[in-house]
């Protein structure tokens, strides 16, 4: 089989890394929109060779990992690809992104979430270890035709991933609350520390908790932008849910109920005991 690549950063150039070994596959080609990015990618390693957006139509399956935004864009010029091709966007939304397929493209396309990243970006970020272990959720995979989400099931499966199976109301729904609040958080909380802090306090009081939890805020603005606007109403109402909960933690504390304060915390120490 042929791969292409669309997208050549993090997560498109961990997939080349992984799929070059792959003895089923002969040839893993890249494009990218930065020309910088295709040719980091093949110094790199990351790919074979660079593939033309015309000529895309000799690989058997093509993937797209650009920005939410891109996809749609990407997938409304792939409209005149052979029927046999199989197409897999790996985006962190569904539903715009399904609303939005050309209905030539219905029964060739899967919608895959790899729930796997860093706070890296580019392909110097990549890495052959990244999808190993990690979750991949397919979305209302049972629209594409048998040979396309046979394929796609063989090639996560490769990959050493766990395939999980959503209907995409409920994994835009879910990676709000789970996925794209802790960034909300994390850009938030960046955000704050530096309007209220300088630079020296930073290095000198920024200890392991406070690392860990703006380790996030270093990720691309361009693709959590549009994350965010493609899951506006499901963003914003985990915001507001979060919200009641950290007030709920400012008035115990204003009114001195540090016993209940106490308890509230043990309850969020057994999230540990999921993960």
């Amino acid at each position: 089989m042929k791969i292409a690549i669309i997208g050549l950063g993090l997560i498109g150039g961990s997939l080349g890394l992984c799929l070059k070994e792959n003895k089923l596959i002969s040839a893993v080609y890249g494009l990218d929109i930065d020309k910088q990015n295709e040719q980091d990618a093949l110094n790199l390693g990351l790919i074979h060779e660079l593939i033309s957006f015309k000529n895309l139509k000799i690989c058997d399956i093509i993937f797209i990992a650009t920005p939410v935004d891109a996809i749609i864009k990407i997938l409304q010029d792939l409209r005149k690809l052979p029927k046999n091709t199989t197409i897999i966007e790996l985006g962190s939304t569904k539903r715009k992104i399904i609303e939005s397929l050309p209905k030539e493209l219905l029964k060739q396309t899967l919608f895959a979430h790899p729930m796997a990243g860093t706070e890296n970006s580019g392909p110097k970020a990549a890495f052959k270890e990244l999808y190993k272990d990690a979750v991949c959720i397919l979305c209302d995979s049972e629209v594409a035709d048998d040979l396309h989400q046979k394929r796609a099931v063989e090639i996560f499966s490769h990959l050493g991933m766990k395939i999980v199976f959503m209907d995409s109301f409920a994994h835009d729904h879910h990676t709000a609350i789970i996925s794209h609040l802790p960034h909300v958080i994390s850009f938030s909380l960046a955000n704050f520390v530096m309007k209220e802090e300088n630079k020296r306090n930073i290095v000198h009081l920024g200890g392991s908790s406070f690392k860990g939890m703006s380790r996030i805020a270093k990720s691309s603005p361009i693709m959590w932008g549009s994350i965010f606007e493609q899951n506006k109403d499901n963003v914003l109402k985990s915001i507001e849910c979060f919200e009641k909960e950290l007030d709920t933690c400012k008035k115990m504390i204003q009114e001195n109920r540090f016993d209940e304060l106490k308890k509230w915390m043990g309850k969020a120490n057994k999230l540990r005991e999921i993960l």
